[in-house]
């Protein structure tokens, strides 16, 4: 009998370069992982040549028929898959799903061959770098087994991304301000590896950490954090609190308890998160038992006279509320054979809805790890492994589960009261706890009183709430920080934008950049700039060498002295590393030399160029202007991709782009009879005699592309003759 000839495996598909594009790229404006890969032997055995390939795939990941790919509807990608794909592309696609199903969804990958044969550059969105890259790897391994016919834990592969996205990427009060900031089209930057962000750049940044913000004030936040100080202060203003004590034993605790009436709380006056409180006490051994309790979860103790109703946590941002949430007590059922603890997994850990992780909006309840659990159990003559009788309704969690949306219900007398709290203990952004049997009514009439202000209160309640609609926090926020209203300064306020002026190219730019920041420094900012010639502060240079770079870059947008900013650009960074800003005032474009150079990016002629410097252009703003080289028609040609204005410049003001670019009411800078023109349209100025070009130590088409980025910063003529007079080509030692 004949067996069958088992089938060779194929050969792994070989990752040869992995490149995180921090900034606007030669791809999209977005971070993204460049990963450059050799096929291989697979070059020759697209999709629909290895058998049983698509059918695994599209079984473990059956969410590829949402991907439209290039068909641009939904089952585009399948179509893809039965027609013939190769395998870079297939990745990709692997990838991008992937990241969807643990949390991270993205929607945007690309693949393109490069100039050798099997050899592609693929690319996909990646917020962030570490979780990209073990997105890849996973993707990497379950293409080989879909490829094989060989077995792969999917779940596995999920959960591991899912963990080093908890690992590494913003939790999700963080990254609900930063999206709504994003949707504002405000910038960010993170500034280390837990939550803290800057919000736009330089002068105009803000920064938060959490849900606290830069106008978050330390005495506010230590105010807070002392309890017995917070009630003080309240009362004093007239918002109702409940009477207590601060308490230095057990023993005082059950007096203090007399003398305030019974029943009471004990909690620590600088705990959170509702960690050792206790409600509703009336026997001494219970407040003696909840007082040690307490005391091993903050530095004193406080007992507070017990308000009956629901507890709620009302968010309080720069004087306004703007969500409420309600907490409700939990509870299980015995049914006669079923310990505490196997009725706690059973009916309440099973719902999806809690977890241990920030994303679950109720927390999954450990017995072992919530001691005022098992002081409850014991209030009830019960303990974790008793057997409830069936039918008996056992009281588990008191706290710890406001997760029901109750905005709309806010009484506007109880929206003053939480309202008035905030701004007496002196926070921006507050997390005031509502104790009251309905908050549809004032405080006075149900006997509800002001529990606890919170600084750097979770937002998890109001973003995915249990029951109810979300509300959007982290918009609140990001309006309070930047008011629309504040749209000064050339329209930029509202975005934390400061001015920002890009120069890309080889001739000249770091003459180019170096002039550009002297003409903005006398119009009176605090110039940034980083070129190939240093990186500089106004007239001082702080570092020497090349910082025509990404991190000496970043260095001038998280510097809270700049007012505007300066970068130079070349095409390897572009392709390296990506733009270091976001969007730009002006995108300056030289030429398009330096191709000889760039083999390792697969680029061999300066036509390819064009793709790679569009970047500088397709990233200004729609306020702001291109300034193109009209000497190469190429260039020039990048006008219609910006989405603000082009102003040319060119020795000669009678090149043809130059004239129809003016026929249409374009600006231009050309000389005429050597001095440096202003041309807008028909109209046109002249710089002074001072200003010739002649009279200058620097190449014409320098002088003219830094005359003109100035101009359309809105720089003054006058200014602008005045600065080229002063300005000093060489630099000092």
């Amino acid at each position: 009998m004949t067996q069958a000839t088992p089938v060779r495996k194929k050969d792994d598909i070989q990752l040869l370069r992995i490149n995180y594009l921090r900034g606007p790229n030669l791809w999209t404006y977005r971070p993204v992982l460049e990963v450059w890969l050799d096929l291989g032997e697979l070059e020759d055995f697209p999709s629909n040549q290895l058998p049983g390939f698509n059918e695994r795939l599209c079984a473990w990941l059956p969410a590829l028929v949402e991907h439209h790919c290039g068909v641009g509807e939904r089952g585009g990608f399948l179509q893809r898959l039965q027609e013939g794909t190769w395998c870079g592309h297939v990745l990709e696609h692997v990838v991008i799903e992937l990241l969807n199903l643990s949390g991270m969804p993205t929607g945007f990958g690309q693949t393109r061959s490069t100039s050798q044969r099997g050899v592609y550059r693929m690319v996909f969105r990646a917020r962030d770098e570490q979780v990209a890259r073990v997105a890849l790897a996973q993707g990497h391994r379950l293409l080989m087994a879909a490829i094989n016919d060989e077995a792969f834990d999917v779940a596995a592969a999920v959960a591991a991304i899912r963990d080093t996205l908890d690992d590494c990427y913003l939790g999700p009060s963080t990254a609900a301000i930063v999206a709504a900031a994003t949707d504002r089209r405000i910038p960010h930057i993170r500034l280390n590896d837990g939550n803290l962000c800057q919000l736009g750049y330089g002068a105009r940044q803000r920064r938060i950490w959490t849900a606290e913000t830069d106008l978050t004030s330390a005495i506010a936040e230590g105010i807070a954090g002392e309890k017995d100080l917070t009630k003080s202060l309240l009362s004093a203003c007239g918002v109702p609190v409940p009477e207590g004590e601060v308490v230095a034993s057990a023993e005082e605790a059950w007096e203090a308890a007399e003398r305030i009436g019974l029943p009471v709380v004990v909690k620590p006056t600088d705990g959170n998160h509702g960690r050792g409180v206790t409600l509703d006490l009336s026997v001494r051994e219970e407040i003696e038992a909840a007082f040690r309790l307490a005391e091993n979860h903050g530095s004193e103790v406080i007992v507070e006279r017990y308000i009956r109703g629901h507890e709620h946590r009302v968010l309080v941002v720069g004087g306004k509320v703007v969500a409420a949430a309600r907490g409700e007590t939990a509870w299980v059922t015995g049914d006669g054979t079923s310990t505490v603890r196997q009725l706690i997994d059973s009916q309440l850990n099973t719902d999806p809805r809690r977890g241990l992780s920030e994303d679950h909006p109720l927390n999954r309840i450990v017995i072992e790890e919530d001691e005022v659990v098992g002081l409850d159990l014991q209030r009830q003559g019960l303990h974790a492994d008793a057997v409830p009788a069936a039918g008996r309704r056992v009281l588990i969690q008191r706290n710890g589960n406001v997760a029901i949306d109750c905005t709309d219900e806010v009484h506007p007398e109880v929206a003053h009261a939480v309202a008035l709290a905030a701004r007496i203990v002196g926070l921006d952004v507050a997390g005031i706890d509502v104790v009251s049997e309905d908050i549809g009514r004032p405080l006075h009439e149900t006997g509800g009183a002001v529990v606890e202000v919170n600084a750097g209160p979770g937002l998890l309640s109001h973003l995915k709430p249990a029951v109810g609609s979300p509300r959007p926090v982290g918009r609140a926020i990001v309006d309070h920080l930047f008011p629309e209203t504040d749209d000064a300064h050339g329209g930029h306020a509202a975005q934390g934008r400061i001015p920002i002026v890009g120069v890309s190219g080889t001739r000249g730019t770091a003459t180019i950049a170096r002039l550009v920041a002297w003409l903005l420094h006398l119009g009176g900012r605090h110039v940034g700039l980083a070129c190939r010639d240093g990186l500089f502060l106004d007239r001082r240079r702080v570092e020497r060498g090349d910082c025509a770079r990404w991190a000496p870059g970043r260095r001038l947008l998280i510097n809270r002295n700049v007012e505007a900013a300066v970068f130079e650009h070349d095409a390897a960074g572009i392709l390296g590393e990506g733009l270091v800003y976001d969007r730009c005032d002006v995108g300056v474009v030289t030429d398009l030399d330096g191709a000889e150079s760039l083999a390792r990016f697969d680029i061999q002629a300066s036509d390819q160029l064009v793709k790679v410097l569009r970047t500088q252009v397709d990233v200004v703003l729609s306020d702001g202007a291109a300034v193109l080289n009209a000497a190469d028609e190429r260039i020039a040609g990048m006008a219609s991709l910006c989405d603000g204005e082009a102003i040319l410049y060119a020795v000669d003001a009678a090149l043809p782009a130059i004239a129809s670019h003016r026929a249409d009411g374009g600006r231009a800078v050309c000389l005429r009879d050597g001095r440096v023109m202003l041309a807008h349209g028909a109209h046109e100025t002249m710089l002074s005699e001072h200003a010739r070009a002649e009279a200058v130590p620097l190449d014409p088409e320098v002088l003219l592309a830094a005359v003109a980025a100035a101009w359309a910063m809105g720089t003054s003529p006058d200014l602008i003759a005045a600065g080229i007079e002063t300005f000093e080509p060489a630099l000092t030692a």
